[in-house]
């Protein structure tokens, strides 16, 4: 009886047949066919219930843009008449001006005029650096 079982058990594992299991990501970031991440990418927008509300623009109806280009023309006119007020008609030339809450400074420096520009209230500072002809 032994050994009708392990005969059988001899001839039966001969023909039993395995293979190598063989693990392949899907996706491209780990190692994946390049050709699923378009897939890959649509299937998770779509599954993506989260949507970013900050790029959403309103659709403006043609009196508010014809209001905002109307202030953005008025506060470009102000500015004009600011620069020319400050500067002149000769333009910018070196010193220290103040606007409002802004202090302007302006040299000149290697790479042309230098513009700096500090607002006081917030301590934000740009430079600005307009080259030499």
């Amino acid at each position: 009886m032994k050994l009708l079982f392990s005969l059988a058990l001899f001839f039966f594992s001969m023909s039993v047949f395995a293979q190598d299991l063989v693990y392949k990501p899907k996706n491209p970031a780990f190692g994946g066919d390049t050709f699923n991440y378009q897939w890959m990418m649509s299937a998770a927008e779509a599954q993506n219930k989260f949507k970013d509300k900050t790029v959403q623009t309103p659709e403006l109806t043609e009196l508010q843009q014809f209001t905002q280009d109307l202030n953005s023309q008025l506060l470009s006119a102000v500015s004009r008449t600011l620069f020319t007020q400050q500067f002149g008609a000769e333009g910018i030339s070196a010193g220290s001006y103040t606007f409002g809450s802004l202090a302007v400074e302006i040299y000149p420096s290697s790479g042309g005029l230098t513009v700096d520009i500090l607002d006081t209230k917030t301590g934000e500072k740009t430079q600005v650096i307009i080259p030499n002809k």
